[in-house]
This record gives structure tokens, sequence and C-alpha cells, in this order.
């Protein structure tokens, strides 16, 4: 595995687990009932504008790595 191989494989772990987390805390009331346990609940009202743009953020970061990772093996196979 080359360097580039290695920190596509990072930035592909790191998309999957922020989509997962992110829509974890979008879809389900995860955030909502740890805010109101810590006192917060008002922060509860804002959190959409900040969770959706991540989700986001983090299966674009997933579906970029995702591509340079499988274009590097086909441009390897082709070589070889």
């Amino acid at each position: 595995m080359d360097k580039a191989s290695g920190t596509s494989s990072k930035w592909l772990w790191v998309g999957g687990v922020g989509s997962v987390l992110a829509a974890l805390c979008c879809f389900t009331p995860i955030l909502v009932i740890a805010f109101g346990a810590i006192g917060a609940g008002a922060l509860a009202a804002s959190l959409d504008t900040v969770l959706f743009p991540l989700l986001l953020f983090f299966v674009v970061v997933f579906a970029v790595s995702w591509m340079r990772r499988k274009g590097g093996k086909r441009a390897d196979e082709a070589q070889g």
C-alpha cells in the first residue's frame, strides 16, 4: 500500500464514520435527549441547520475518497 492509497483509505473511513454519526444525529433524537439531559434543550431547535450540511460534507468526503480509491486501482490494473 503506497502513501496515496493509505491517505485515501483514511479519508474513506473518516467520511463513512462521519456520515453515519451525522445521520444518526439527524434522524434520531440522540442529540435532543443529550441536550435536554444537560440542560441545553434550547439549542436543539438549531441542530438541523448544522447537522444537514455536516451530513452532506461527510457524504461528499466519502464519495470523493471512494472514487479516488477505485480510480487508483483501475490505473494500476491498466499498467500491470
